[in-house]
């Protein structure tokens, strides 16, 4: 199995270990129904493309600004074909196209890069990064009713917030990136169910700036 069918099958596994508990009737969180298992685009019945904006800022090295697209394939929804053009450049996520689905992939686009970026910094193995991540949302996530502005209308929304190496047993090996921060907000009127991705890392060192942040939001939302 190649790098990218490996990291997108790790990926996928996220959302698989979900499915089969909910199949097996194990009790799933709210946070892990939210992000897995909604049909994110039960509102798109013919061939579409969704559009976000992508920021990235900290070092000089590690900033910068891109698109996001979601091509959503005519046809049935068990059938159409859904691909994801994520990022560019040195920056850009490859993964395969998926037949069917009712999830919005770009979720796990965004997750696979922050995967990709956390071992690039610190190293050990991605499937930890994902493990941390999925325990995170079993376990610890706070879900907070929202209200977002889409299109310039106020939107009911769900903010999904963990941080999962703030208790993690090798923190110290983390360093500032104990606390990194995952916020996931996600909405039943927006197209595509996912209206912001966004992670930082905070420092408490003067100026109080991030070390990291990044940000994947709708197009159509207000900066």
């Amino acid at each position: 199995m190649n790098n990218v069918l490996k990291g997108f099958a790790l990926s996928l596994a996220m959302g698989s270990a979900v499915l089969s508990a909910a199949m097996a009737g194990d009790e799933i969180s709210v946070a892990e129904k939210r992000i897995f298992l909604d049909d994110h685009l039960k509102s798109i019945a013919k061939a579409a493309q969704i559009e976000y904006d992508y920021q990235q800022s900290g070092k000089p090295d590690q900033t910068f600004a891109d698109k996001v697209k979601v091509i959503i394939g005519a046809g049935a929804k068990t059938e159409r074909k859904i691909s994801v053009d994520y990022l560019s450049g040195p920056n850009k996520v490859e993964l395969p196209t998926i037949e069917g689905g009712t999830a919005n992939p770009v979720i796990l686009y965004f997750l696979e890069k922050d995967i990709r970026d956390m071992h690039g910094i610190l190293g050990g193995q991605q499937a930890y990064f994902r493990k941390r991540i999925r325990l995170a949302l079993a376990e610890s996530a706070k879900v907070t009713p929202v209200t977002v502005t889409y299109r310039g209308k106020p939107v009911s929304a769900n903010e999904i917030r963990i941080e999962p190496y703030a208790n993690d047993p090798l923190k110290d090996r983390f360093g500032v990136y104990t606390r990194k921060v995952y916020v996931f907000t996600v909405s039943d009127a927006v197209p595509g169910g996912v209206y912001e991705l966004h992670t930082d890392v905070p420092t408490t060192t003067p100026p109080a700036t991030p070390v990291l942040k990044t940000a994947l939001k709708l197009h159509d939302a207000p900066a």
